[in-house]
């Protein structure tokens, strides 16, 4: 190499060196945009398959159930077949946990999903640090019998796993859900709206548990609330959602920020909702189209 080439090429080193790394870093997206359907769930009450159908025209490549109107197993999976879909996940009530579980973890098998999802915990199922060892207890229980089986189990969060509890000395609810069960046989599918509008910070999360989130549902807000922990205990959620829960990518929501740590979090699925819209299609279509062109 001779002297002027050797200067040039060392220029050009200093000069890329300068800059962040991430400048120059791979840019990722999201392959498999999902939906949870209970966006849609007054469509499918009266159209099961056709809601489907069009869901998939839209461009989702993934859904998550909540609730099978009355479908077999068998049907239902013939309808994602017919429409190029996967269903990853599903939501079943806590009473399913405790008493239909095993025939829950039979259905998964035949529908095609990998997780099951408890998406709520009554209020009265949590009133003393007793009813929430139970809770995890049963957590636990379920999130074995369905491992061994090859499925795993999860929760889902709102805002009020967030607001701190006096029967558990004080402790977030979230928090002690997530130390006191199986990392291995107990996930969580996050949020991220229900915890950004709690005031927390996905991200602190995703650092302390990695890999613990592989499920995430994605909706946005127009404004985020910024609740006292007092404020927060009484909150019902019902005004944010009526006047405030919008479209991905229309609201106050950093997604590139939250998805640029998804591999830290273990993300592998990512599902649309807005718990009430006016128009649902529309909803779920702008959303999709969001999402689907988004680089982080």
């Amino acid at each position: 190499m001779n002297r002027r080439k050797f200067i040039e090429t060392s220029i050009s080193a200093g000069v890329l060196s300068a800059f962040p790394s991430r400048t120059f870093a791979a840019t990722h997206q999201i392959e498999k945009v999902g939906v949870q359907l209970y966006s849609v769930r007054d469509a499918m009450k009266s159209d099961f398959a056709g809601t489907i159908a069009k869901v998939a025209s839209i461009g989702y490549k993934e859904v998550e159930f909540a609730g099978y109107f009355n479908h077999s197993p068998s049907e239902v999976r013939s309808i994602l077949d017919s429409n190029g879909l996967a269903a990853p996940s599903c939501h079943v009530g806590y009473d399913v946990v405790q008493n239909k579980w095993p025939e829950t973890i039979e259905a998964a098998h035949t529908i095609g999903h990998s997780f099951i999802v408890c998406p709520y915990l009554d209020q009265k199922l949590r009133k003393s640090a007793e009813d929430w060892k139970r809770i995890t207890e049963q957590f636990n229980k379920a999130g074995d019998a369905s491992k061994k089986a090859g499925i795993q189990f999860g929760y889902h969060n709102h805002w009020w796993e967030f607001a701190p509890d006096a029967s558990l000395g004080g402790k977030l609810p979230y928090d002690y859900l997530l130390e006191s069960t199986d990392a291995n046989l107990v996930k969580m599918e996050m949020d991220l709206c229900w915890i950004s509008v709690a005031g927390q910070d996905p991200l602190v999360y995703f650092k302390r548990y990695p890999g613990r989130f592989p499920l995430v549902h994605v909706k946005d807000c127009k404004r985020l609330p910024h609740l006292t922990p007092e404020q927060l205990a009484s909150f019902d959620g019902k005004e944010l959602i009526a006047n405030d829960m919008t479209e991905v990518g229309s609201g106050v929501i950093d997604w590139k920020r939250i998805f640029a740590h998804a591999q830290e979090a273990g993300i592998q699925h990512y599902f649309v909702e807005h718990d009430s819209p006016k128009d649902a299609f529309a909803s779920i279509t702008g959303s999709y189209k969001y999402l689907s062109t988004l680089r982080f």
